[in-house]
């Protein structure tokens, strides 16, 4: 039986203490011409990672920030932190899903935003390689939905969101969001557009992630569970990884891929003790072994991908090869059999 521990609240943590790694400075030349004075747009806008892009980009004196979720509860929460009320019958907040093309494709042709930050994707690993058709209608239809509407209302700079796990992909999250990237980098080369894609790894703290879940267990007096003891992985915290997503969409060239520096990879077991000490907690150590899809250490770039740093000592640009919406149709459907290796390469 499981006895619920009173134990420090995870805001106390130190979470590079935790990961072993040190804050990144913020470099923001750049980003007020991007953003102040304009009208910008997120979608996900009440994840994790949408939301501290809007908080983030408030700060810049935006002439509108636009924030689009599908989850009316999350845009409530959003709205809180960035106009300091809930009360959800104003203008900043659009209550849509990206995988409606007609509603994506309105809502910008009405808000004529300059840019648009795509950070809507859903990116739980284990299950999407349980439900592969959810990843493809998010990940890679959604994406092209963003993507359709954005050139119809000719918006001038898009960053798509990505992941590690799109360098050499694995699972279904990965090919996915490898897929969303050469999307990303088709539409500009055919529209001369600044549509570019961001790709960063585990982002400490963020909703559904390693750190709350083990101190979920911890309190509980529950096994943290640990996929395979030399697991690694790449980790930056919420407000680190959209500081550089803001400054990555400042100097990118269309196209591209922004691959932020997350610094040396780090082993999960390790986070995992220093958790169960940081917290006072007595929880063991279970190995479960790697799931269908994951790595045992993950990547930043790519096979044949460049590693060059003309602009920011934090922000590798790469490419990957341009993908036409149009080879959507060819591909398998992901309910009857799995993504075409040879798409997502």
């Amino acid at each position: 039986m499981s006895v619920q521990l009173p134990l420090p609240d995870l805001d106390s943590l130190d979470l590079h203490g935790l990961v072993g790694t040190r804050p990144t400075a913020a470099d923001l030349d750049g980003v007020d011409g991007l953003v102040r004075g304009r009208r910008i747009l997120v979608t996900g806008a009440g994840g994790s990672i949408g939301s501290e892009l809007c908080r983030q980009l408030a700060r810049f004196e935006p002439a509108e920030i636009i924030m689009l979720d599908r989850d009316e509860t999350a845009l409530q929460h959003v709205q809180v932190s960035v106009s300091g009320h809930g009360l959800l019958d104003t203008r900043d907040v659009v209550l849509a899903d990206i995988r409606d093309a007609d509603a994506i494709r309105g809502i910008l042709l009405s808000r004529r935003p300059d840019v648009v930050f795509h950070a809507a994707a859903l990116k739980h690993l284990p299950m999407l390689e349980q439900y592969p058709d959810e990843a493809w209608k998010t990940n890679v239809l959604g994406t092209r939905n963003v993507l359709h509407a954005a050139v119809a209302a000719r918006v001038p700079t898009l960053v798509n969101i990505s992941t590690d796990k799109a360098a050499n992909p694995t699972s279904v999250l990965g090919q996915t969001k490898r897929i969303a990237e050469r999307l990303t980098a088709w539409t500009a080369a055919e529209t001369g557009l600044d549509y570019v894609s961001v790709r960063f790894g585990n982002v400490l703290g963020s909703r559904g992630s390693m750190i709350p879940l083990f101190a979920d267990l911890i309190r509980a007096g529950r096994p943290v569970t640990v996929t395979h003891p030399d697991a690694t992985r790449y980790f930056m915290t919420i407000p680190e990884a959209c500081n550089l997503v803001i400054q990555a969409a400042a100097i990118a060239e269309p196209g591209e891929v922004l691959v932020l520096d997350m610094g040396e990879p780090v082993r999960i077991l390790d986070v995992a003790r220093r958790m169960i000490a940081a917290l006072g907690g007595s929880s063991d150590i279970v190995f479960t072994g790697l799931r269908p899809g994951e790595k045992l250490h993950e990547e930043l770039i790519g096979a044949g991908e460049t590693e060059r740093r003309p602009v920011h000592p934090k922000i590798t640009h790469a490419s990957v090869p341009p993908l036409a919406p149009a080879a959507l149709d060819a591909a398998p459907a992901p309910v009857t059999a799995p993504i075409d290796l040879a798409m997502a390469a």
